[in-house]
């Protein structure tokens, strides 16, 4: 891993969507998706279910004199349109660069995605992750995700069946 500079996050704009992007196919793996690799022509990264609001960003220079370069980002939604449900929020979808790995940029933009949803009148959120991804579940369960389901063998992937974790914790002030 280079030398980062401190790692920072704000939210997305519109602008971030060409380095999304390509984050996110640079990215794209089984241990998380269940969908298949992007192949070109791609789809837009930011469309009308997932809008920039959604995605906060992390930044750092990955190089002394570079400029800012995208680390990572985390979507952060509604868990339903449901009123009913407006006090949760959901992890949609968390990536870190290669390049970022290992210098904290997952664990900041979970903290910061609980400052927001906090701010957005949340006092509870979710994720989901495959069972195999054990480097995400144990960043979760660092983070006071506690695991409050399994859908077994939810996805067929690489020859085999894999479950689907539910996590989730609570948002109130410790």
């Amino acid at each position: 891993m280079a030398a980062l500079s401190p790692l920072s996050v704000r939210p997305a704009t519109p602008a971030d969507e060409a380095e999304l992007a390509e984050l996110d196919r640079s990215t794209w793996s089984t241990l998380h998706a269940v969908l298949p690799p992007p192949v070109p022509p791609y789809e837009p990264f930011f469309g009308e279910r997932h809008p920039p609001e959604e995605f906060l960003v992390a930044e750092a220079v990955e190089s002394a004199g570079g400029a800012p370069r995208v680390a990572g980002y985390l979507r952060l939604a509604a868990a339903t349109p449901l009123a009913s449900n407006a006090h949760v929020r959901q992890i949609r979808g968390l990536a870190v660069a290669t390049w970022a790995r290992g210098a904290g940029a997952g664990r900041l933009l979970l903290r910061a995605a609980f400052d927001e949803a906090r701010r957005l009148g949340a006092n509870r959120i979710t994720l989901r992750v495959l069972a195999h991804n054990e480097p995400a579940r144990a960043l979760y369960a660092s983070e006071g995700f506690a695991v409050e389901g399994v859908f077994p063998g939810e996805f067929f992937l690489n020859g085999r069946y894999v479950d689907d974790v539910c996590m989730g914790r609570s948002l109130d002030p410790a």
